[in-house]
C-alpha cells in the first residue's frame, strides 16, 4: 500500500519502521510493569498494528508532497522543507494521538472480569500509539533527512495517484452541489442504523471455542457415592462413543477443602478433539440428560470460571428468591423454576437447594406431661443435654483452661440411635423416672440440611444456562414473567453475566461520558472554533453505521468486544477529522488561501492520500483478525476487528465526501489565538 501511493521504496521504509519500533517500545513498556504477552495484550498490539504507521505516513506524505512542491527552487533548503513540512502536521498528529487515548480511557476504568480483560488490551494499544508519535515526531523526519534528496524524489507524484486525485475532486464537486441530497441519505442510513442496534442479540463475553468442558451431574439427594460413580461411568461410555471426545474423567466425593459437594453430586471432565464440531456442548447436554435420574449442567471452562467469579456460580444466569418462611420461599422457587423451564433458551434449569438429611423429630403430647407433672423446658433439657452434652467443669493446664462436656455416646446406628431416645429417662418434680416414648412421639423423617442465607436473609438460588439465545432478551422475557406472578413476602434478585453486562455497559458509557468532555477540551485548542469542533464531533455518530451494519449482517453479538470495537473506531475517526480539519486550517491561516468550496477541494485532495493509505493499511492489519473471528483465541478481537474494518468504511467515507462539504458552508477559520504545539 505504502509502495503503491509513495511509489518510493525509502519513503515506504522510512514509514514501515514505525511499526517494529512501536510495537517493540510497546512490549518493552508492558514487560516492566509485569504484563505478560497473552491473547489480549498481543490483541491490542495487533488491533493497533494498522495504526501505528499513521503518524509516520501522515508525516512522510506531507513532506514528500512539499518537496516536490519546491523542488525546482534553486534557494530550498532540503533540511528546511522536511522540517516546516513536519511542523505543519505536528499539531494535528499529537492532538489526533491524544484524542485516541482519551477515547481509550473508558476502557482502562472497566471493573470486574471486562476490567481485567479489556485493561490490558488498552494499555498495550495506547503504548503502541504513543510510541507511534515518538517515531513520527523525531525518527521519520531525521530519516527522511538522511534518506531522501532531490535526486531519488519523483517531480511528480504516481499517474495512478494523480488519476485517482482528479476523479475524487470531480466527485467531490458533484457532491457540493448534491450535499442536501447526500447528508439526507446519510442520515437515513444514521437512522436505519439506529434502528438496527436493538436486534443486535446481547452477551457479556463472546462464546469461546473451547475443546474442555465440565459437566456437573446431580443425583437424588440421598445418593450414595457408589451410585454417583456408577452413574459417572455410564455417562462415560456413551460420551466416549463419540469420535471426537478423547477422554472422559469424574470427579466425586467430599474434597478436603474446595468442592464439598454431597455424594449424590459429581463432576465430568471432558476433553474433546481440535475437530470437535461447534454445536458439541449440545451434543453433550443431549446425551446426558437421556441419563435418567439426574439433572445436568454443562459449561465450557472458561466460561464457568467466568460465571464463578461473576456470581459464584457456574451459570450465567443466577436467580435469588428472598423471603422469611421456607415454605413460601420453595414455593417461589420451583414457580420461578417451571417459567424459565418454559421460556425458549433455556437449558439445564436448576434449583439450588440444600440436600435433605435424615432429621430425628421429637414432639410433645401436652396431656401425659401433665399426667406426670412435668414441664416442656425439662424435658427438652433432657434432650438437649443427652445429644449436645453439657458443661460440668473445668480444666486448668498452666495458663490454658480446657472445658469439660459430658453427653451420652451415641450409636452409629439410626435405629439404634431412636430406640435409646425412646428410652431416655426423665425425672419429674417427686424424683419418678418416665422414658421418652411415654410423653412425646419419635419418628425418623428428612429434613433441611442447612438454610442457606445471602445478604443475612433466608434464600434460594435458580440458575440455568442459556442455548441458542441473546442472554439479555432471554433476561427480559424472563423478568416479565416473574413480576407478572409475585407471591407475597418474597423477593426476587437477578445475578449472573446478564447483569454484568449491563453493569459494564453502564459504566462504559458513564465514564465514555467523562472522556468526550477531555476530547472536547482537547479538541477546542486545536479547531480553534465551535462550528470545527461540531464538525469533528459529528462525524462520530456517523462511523456508527459501518460498524453496526458489519456486526448486524455477520451476526456478531453486542458484546463488551465489539462495543470496545466501537471506541477504538471513534478514536480512529477522531483522528482522520482532526486531520482534515487542521489542514484546512493551515492553508487559511498559514498559507492566506480564501476560505470558500474550492479551498475545501483542494485541502481535502491533498489529504486523500494520507487518509486513503491510513485506512488501507489499519484495514489489513486487522484483516486476519475479522476473518476468522470464530477461531479459538479471536472470539473476543474477531468480532472487535469486523466493527472497525466496517466502521473504517463508513468513516473513511464520510472523511472524504461529507466533512470536507459540510466544511466549505459551515467551517470557520478566521485568525485565533490558539495553542501550537
Amino acid at each position: 500500500v505504502l509502495m503503491f501511493f509513495l511509489y518510493n521504496w525509502r519513503t515506504a521504509l522510512i514509514s514501515c519502521i514505525a511499526i517494529p519500533l512501536s510495537l517493540i517500545g510497546a512490549s518493552t513498556v508492558l514487560q516492566f510493569f509485569g504484563y505478560s504477552l497473552n491473547t489480549m495484550t498481543l490483541g491490542g498490539l495487533a488491533i493497533a498494528l494498522g495504526e501505528v504507521v499513521d503518524d509516520a505516513v501522515i508525516d512522510v506524505e506531507n513532506i514528500i508532497r512539499r518537496l516536490r512542491m519546491q523542488i525546482n527552487d534553486p534557494d530550498a533548503n532540503l533540511r528546511n522543507i522536511i522540517f516546516s513540512a513536519s511542523l505543519e502536521v505536528r499539531s494535528a498528529v499529537v492532538f489526533g494521538t491524544f484524542a485516541v487515548c482519551l477515547v481509550f480511557i473508558p476502557v482502562l476504568t472497566m471493573g470486574g472480569v471486562s476490567g481485567s480483560l479489556f485493561a490490558p488490551l488498552g494499555i498495550s494499544y495506547i503504548l503502541a500509539i504513543l510510541f507511534s508519535l515518538i517515531v513520527a515526531l523525531t525518527i521519520t523526519p531525521a530519516l527522511c533527512s538522511l534518506l531522501l534528496s532531490p535526486s531519488n524524489i519523483s517531480h511528480h507524484e504516481p499517474y495512478i495517484v494523480g488519476k485517482l486525485r482528479a476523479l475524487y475532486e470531480k466527485v467531490l464537486a458533484l457532491v457540493e452541489k448534491l450535499m442536501l441530497f447526500v447528508v439526507l441519505l446519510m442520515l437515513v442510513g444514521l437512522i436505519f442504523t439506529l434502528y438496527l442496534i436493538p436486534k443486535l442479540h446481547g452477551e457479556f463475553l463472546p462464546k469461546f471455542r473451547e475443546n474442555h468442558y465440565i459437566a456437573h451431574l446431580t443425583a437424588s439427594p440421598g445418593a450414595s457415592l457408589e451410585e454417583s460413580v456408577r452413574i459417572g461411568d455410564l455417562a462415560t461410555i456413551e460420551l466416549k462413543k463419540l469420535s471426537w471426545v478423547r477422554s472422559v474423567a469424574q470427579r466425586a466425593g467430599r474434597a478436603a477443602a474446595d468442592d464439598t459437594f454431597s455424594p449424590n453430586v459429581s463432576e465430568l471432565e471432558i476433553d474433546l478433539e481440535q475437530s470437535s464440531p461447534k454445536e458439541s456442548q449440545s451434543i453433550i447436554r443431549r446425551i446426558l440428560n437421556s441419563i435418567p435420574g439426574i439433572e445436568v449442567e454443562v459449561n465450557s471452562f472458561f466460561d464457568e470460571r467466568i460465571d464463578e467469579t461473576v456470581s459464584g456460580t457456574t451459570a450465567p444466569v443466577v436467580i435469588h428468591v428472598f423471603g422469611k418462611e421456607l415454605d413460601s420461599i420453595d414455593a417461589r422457587a420451583d414457580e420461578i423454576s417451571k417459567i424459565i423451564e418454559s421460556i425458549s433458551g433455556a437449558v439445564d434449569v436448576k434449583i439450588n437447594s440444600p440436600v435433605g438429611a435424615p432429621k430425628i423429630y421429637i414432639k410433645l403430647r401436652p396431656e401425659e406431661l401433665l399426667k406426670w407433672g412435668l414441664e416442656t423446658t425439662t424435658v427438652l433439657d433432657a434432650i438437649s443435654i443427652a445429644f449436645q452434652g453439657a458443661n460440668v467443669g473445668q480444666i486448668y493446664d498452666g495458663n490454658r483452661v480446657y472445658g469439660v462436656a459430658v453427653t451420652l455416646a451415641q450409636p452409629e446406628s439410626e435405629a439404634e440411635k431412636i430406640e435409646n431416645l425412646k428410652s431416655l429417662p426423665i425425672q419429674n418434680p417427686v424424683g419418678t423416672y418416665v422414658q421418652l416414648n411415654k410423653i412425646a412421639d419419635i419418628l425418623l423423617t428428612q429434613g433441611r440440611s442447612e438454610i442457606p442465607h445471602e445478604q443475612a436473609q433466608r434464600s434460594l438460588t435458580i440458575t440455568c444456562n442459556v442455548e441458542n439465545r441473546s442472554l439479555q432478551s432471554f433476561i427480559a422475557e424472563v423478568r416479565t414473567k416473574i413480576s407478572s406472578t409475585l407471591i407475597d413476602e418474597t423477593t426476587v434478585t437477578f445475578e449472573g453475566a446478564a447483569e454484568a453486562q449491563s453493569e459494564a455497559q453502564m459504566n462504559l458509557l458513564i465514564h465514555s461520558a467523562i472522556a468526550v468532555l477531555g476530547i472536547i477540551l482537547l479538541l477546542s485548542i486545536v479547531m480553534g472554533k465551535i462550528s470545527n469542533l461540531i464538525l469533528v464531533l459529528a462525524n462520530l455518530p456517523m462511523a456508527l453505521i459501518g460498524g453496526v451494519l458489519a456486526a448486524y449482517f455477520s451476526g456478531q453479538a453486542l458484546s463488551m468486544g465489539t462495543l470496545v470495537g466501537f471506541v477504538t473506531l471513534f478514536g480512529i475517526t477522531l483522528r482522520n477529522s482532526i486531520m482534515m480539519i487542521s489542514h484546512y486550517r493551515h492553508l487559511v491561516i498559514e498559507e492566506g488561501m480564501e476560505w470558500n468550496a474550492e479551498t475545501s477541494i483542494i485541502g481535502a485532495s491533498e489529504r486523500l492520500v494520507p487518509i486513503l493509505m491510513t485506512a488501507l493499511v489499519t484495514g489489513l492489519g486487522l484483516l486476519p483478525l475479522a476473518l476468522h473471528p470464530d477461531v479459538a483465541g479471536q472470539e473476543i478481537e474477531g468480532p472487535m476487528s469486523i466493527v472497525i474494518l466496517g466502521g473504517l468504511f463508513s468513516s473513511t467515507f464520510l472523511n472524504l465526501f461529507i466533512l470536507p462539504a459540510l466544511s466549505a458552508r459551515y467551517a470557520n477559520f478566521s485568525r485565533v489565538s490558539e495553542l501550537t504545539i
